[in-house]
């Protein structure tokens, strides 16, 4: 610690400017540990968080659910249907980095409230137009509905990284490091409940073990589900706008008790008095401070992008004829999902308990050592081949359930810290700079997987 601190003590002296972890390492996290400006920890506030972080993710999610649904309006393209996957992966991921690098270099004018608003009625709009798209024009040629299908995937991840940029910048003014876990856990809710659904529903519903159905004649069934999704996704939308009310009040008194009385009287509202004590601060700044940390959460989502290519291909050791429901891979290949998932919303939690938020160096080398699940992946039973270790608890309990364990702990922790190794009021551009590194980490990880792809 002691080089660490040396390390950060010569970078003051070159950049002229004094910098510090708010909380000194001796020191119990905590309430009690808030600077003078820091607001009073609120469980409505914290539960506001998490239905936010929950948005956040659910456009995505909900475009992975409905993965049969796109199959079966691609049926006659044979091109388009072994494609459409990848072509949303793309849009999404390169339409997310251009909008959070964007607007993560827009600090001074930014209005954060106005971008979670702006990404909330995209969204609500988005899937109204597909909640509808799934009833009526169903009988457009494949090229129009692949050219409105990614157009519905740019929108939603411009509106993506509108809500990212803002929620996250929003939740680091508030000096509250639990509130940034909250946004995670929400994501991490987002990530179990479309697995759980898919998992419950073979249950109910159990597929043949022989397929005798003709293509396209459980289209009703397909149609309903889609119609469901996207308007789980409008209803999730409304709610988070409905939720986001009380939280923008609260932040405009916090900035007008932060806010000297001669300067909030000489603005003509709390939005342009903020701006005007809002200090700018380059990327490069921001990356000088943050990082052990901007490197841990962009190598902890670059591994994480593994995780969906091996899940989707690893099949239970019990040949799926002699196996139950919940062995056969309609429903297995969902549970192994719900395991990683359910994994990372535990580890979402795990640093209102244990953190590491005062020693980032370790943070970025538990980000490395994730590494070491890549190789348990190949001791499992991957396309039927056989596995090395003939066990499905091994793969759900000793693979995927601390690999998703140790994504939501690292993520959340190195988010949590970002806004105690800056100043107060380099807080909000911190959290969109480490907003930014998680959508790099996606990324380069959406790339680096296709390495995989072919196993």
């Amino acid at each position: 610690m002691d080089r660490l601190r040396f390390m950060f003590r010569k970078r003051e002296e070159v950049e002229e400017q004094e910098y510090r972890p708010l909380y000194d390492e001796g020191a119990v996290s905590g309430p009690e540990n808030d600077d003078e400006h820091a607001v009073s920890f609120s469980w409505v506030e914290y539960g506001i968080f998490v239905v936010l972080g929950v948005a956040m993710l659910w456009a995505w999610n909900m475009f992975l659910a409905a993965a049969p649904y796109f199959q079966y309006r691609f049926r006659t393209d044979e091109w388009a249907v072994k494609n459409f996957q990848s072509a949303i992966l793309s849009v999404s991921t390169l339409t997310n980095l251009v909008g959070t690098t964007f607007l993560a270099n827009r600090q001074h004018s930014a209005s954060y409230p106005f971008r979670v608003n702006s990404a909330l009625y995209l969204n609500a709009a988005v899937f109204t137009l597909l909640v509808i798209s799934s009833k009526s024009f169903v009988d457009a040629s494949t090229t129009t509905y692949l050219v409105f299908l990614l157009t519905m995937v740019a929108l939603t991840s411009f509106a993506t990284a509108l809500l990212q940029n803002g929620v996250l910048a929003f939740a680091s003014s508030f000096g509250r490091p639990e509130y940034m876990q909250a946004i995670m856990a929400g994501q991490g809710i987002a990530g179990v409940l479309p697995s759980l659904v898919q998992v419950v529903s073979v249950l109910i519903a159990p597929p043949p073990v022989v397929e005798t159905v003709e293509l396209g004649t459980d289209a009703p069934e397909k149609e309903k589900a889609a119609f469901i999704y996207f308007l789980t996704a409008v209803v999730v939308s409304v709610v988070a706008l409905v939720a986001f009310v009380p939280l923008i009040r609260r932040h405009n008194l916090m900035v007008e008790n932060r806010m000297s009385e001669t300067l909030a009287e000489s603005m003509a509202s709390i939005e342009e008095a903020e701006r005007a004590s809002r200090k700018v601060v380059s990327m490069t700044t921001l990356f000088r401070k943050l990082y052990w940390l901007a490197g841990g959460v962009f190598l902890c989502f670059t591994l994480t992008m593994f995780f969906p290519v091996f899940t989707a291909k690893i099949l239970s050791v019990t040949p799926s004829s002699d196996s139950n429901v919940l062995l056969q891979p309609a429903a297995f290949i969902p549970l192994g999902f719900f395991f990683w998932n359910f994994g990372d919303l535990i580890g979402r939690s795990i640093p209102l308990v244990i953190s590491l938020r005062h020693r980032p160096m370790a943070l970025f080398g538990f980000s490395i050592a994730r590494s070491l699940f890549l190789p348990l992946y190949f001791l499992c039973n991957i396309h039927g081949h056989g596995a090395v270790i003939k066990s499905d608890l091994f793969y759900l309990l000793v693979v995927q359930l601390p690999y998703g364990l140790t994504n939501g702990w690292l993520a959340s922790d190195c988010m949590m810290a970002a806004g105690e190794w800056v100043e107060e009021s380099e807080r909000e551009a911190s959290g969109a700079f480490m907003g930014l590194c998680i959508v790099a980490g996606l990324a380069a990880g959406s790339l680096l997987s296709f390495t995989a792809a072919g196993v």
